[in-house]
């Protein structure tokens, strides 16, 4: 009887403070944290993006507005040169993409290994990342002058007839992406080279134990852990691929004719011709698209980095 009475308090003091506990976890006080960043999102992304879906179906201006449905996409449809810009967006997007991924992930191998002023060339490579993208864009229009260009003037010391860069409309569109290229594959770099950083050092010892050559620890070392950086590059390179713009416009103007025009390009030229709804309407259309390739191909490769 001694026991019982001794225990019993015991077990129905614990109850309350186990409701007392339960009720703590589940307080929605921390909720309230998410309020500020919640209204800048609305604020400054969600309610735009909802107005821009609205007025790209109707046919406004700065004063007033009317309804007119789809009508604008499809004068987005039917127009040529609207065409022509997302396609040179996707192959812009692609090229200048992928060689970010491959020369990035090649230059962080290099700076990540033993070699002299190893510091100082990281820093060289990472340097046109902070110049200006107009800058960037007027200085190689000048270097890239078929006539008085610095580039074709060192091509015919060489003998060879350097071709019409930024004029050529075979030639145009692979310019500028090389220029593009050029100023961003310093930040695809960094970004690889903190991955590789992040593998232990143990699998570079052991791999070293077995005899494996350099290609054996690339191939079977640094791509496989250097995944979550790869999909970094990748998912960054194409989204500022797809919405280029500074760059072209610095350097071509969507020119020669319209072999260079991206769909930022265009929209931008039907802003500045009036054409308000069917301007918003493209920016619309590249939200899409941007989320429609972004959104699976980033979902697919965290899948194959969770199966890693």
């Amino acid at each position: 009887m001694a026991t019982t009475s001794v225990h019993a308090p015991a077990r129905r003091s614990t109850a309350p403070a186990a409701t007392a506990a339960g009720r703590r976890a589940h307080s929605p006080y921390s909720n309230w944290f998410y309020l500020p960043a919640a209204l800048i999102y609305g604020v400054l992304f969600a309610i735009p993006t909802l107005t821009s879906f609205y007025f790209s179906l109707t046919r406004w201006s700065i004063f007033d507005s009317r309804f007119i449905g789809l009508d604008n996409y499809v004068t987005f449809f039917r127009e040529p040169a609207l065409i022509s810009g997302l396609t040179h967006t996707l192959i812009y997007a692609v090229v200048t993409s992928g060689l970010k991924v491959v020369l990035g992930l090649l230059l962080a191998v290099l700076l990540t290994s033993q070699i002299v002023a190893r510091g100082y060339l990281r820093s060289v490579v990472f340097f046109p990342v902070l110049v200006s993208t107009i800058g960037v864009g007027l200085t190689f229009t000048v270097l890239m002058n078929p006539e008085r260009g610095l580039i074709n003037q060192a091509l015919s010391v060489l003998g060879v007839d350097g071709p019409g860069w930024l004029t050529d409309p075979r030639y145009a569109l692979l310019s500028v992406a090389l220029v593009d290229v050029w100023k961003g594959v310093g930040l695809a770099t960094l970004i690889f080279i903190a991955g590789i950083v992040s593998i232990p050092q143990e699998y570079f010892e052991a791999a070293k134990v077995d005899g494996a050559s350099s290609w054996d620890t690339f191939r079977r070392i640094v791509l496989p852990l250097a995944r979550p950086a790869t999909a970094t590059v990748i998912l960054l390179s194409l989204i500022g691929g797809l919405r280029s713009f500074d760059l072209i416009w610095a350097m071509t103007r969507g020119g020669p004719g319209f072999t260079t025009d991206v769909i930022a390009s265009v929209i931008y030229k039907q802003y500045q011709a009036g054409f308000y709804g069917l301007s918003t309407a493209g920016n619309v259309v590249l939200f899409l698209v941007v989320t429609a390739i972004v959104v699976p191909l980033s979902r697919f490769l965290n899948r194959k980095e969770v199966e890693l």
